[in-house]
């Protein structure tokens, strides 16, 4: 019992490396590390930095969130569905990297108005803007974007 999630890691990294269909080699090429190095985490025998698992990610396609729960860098509990949220949306197939990347933008907004920050608290909106988002948010929530302070958010360049 070297260290708690390196295998679960290790594990995971090497289950998305097969289905992302690369060899460990083309893997770390594709990351910048070492074939070495890159088969060491996978066999749960070293713990990587957050910066070699957001190469890693990179690499992949996957979020590096994830990456950074699994391996014990991001708090579980907390961070957990919101995590998971971003994977399911960068792993679905049905969706181009574009689409993906604005999903998550709108996801990101929505979770700002409801006073989640993504990452690191922006500017304490915790308390204050609980409150507005309870009333009326699910009439007009899909036809303007955020309903918070951003009035002029129709003509957005989305379809393209």
């Amino acid at each position: 019992m070297a260290s708690l999630n390196v295998g679960n890691l290790g594990e995971y990294l090497r289950e998305q490396r097969r289905h992302a269909q690369l060899s460990l080699r083309q893997l770390a090429d594709a990351a910048g590390v070492s074939n070495p190095y890159l088969s060491q985490i996978e066999r749960g025998l070293r713990k990587p930095s957050a910066e070699v698992l957001q190469q890693v990610a990179k690499a992949l396609r996957i979020s590096a969130e994830t990456l950074y729960v699994r391996a014990g860098i991001l708090d579980a509990e907390r961070d957990r569905d919101e995590v998971e949220t971003r994977a399911v949306i960068l792993a679905d197939p049905s969706l181009n990297e574009r689409q993906k990347q604005v999903l998550l933008q709108i996801y990101e907004s929505f979770r700002k108005e409801n006073g989640f920050g993504t990452g690191e608290p922006a500017g304490g909106a915790g308390d204050g803007m609980a409150d507005p988002g309870t009333g009326g948010g699910s009439r007009t929530a899909g036809a303007g974007g955020a309903m918070g302070n951003d009035t002029d958010a129709g003509p957005r360049r989305t379809a393209g």
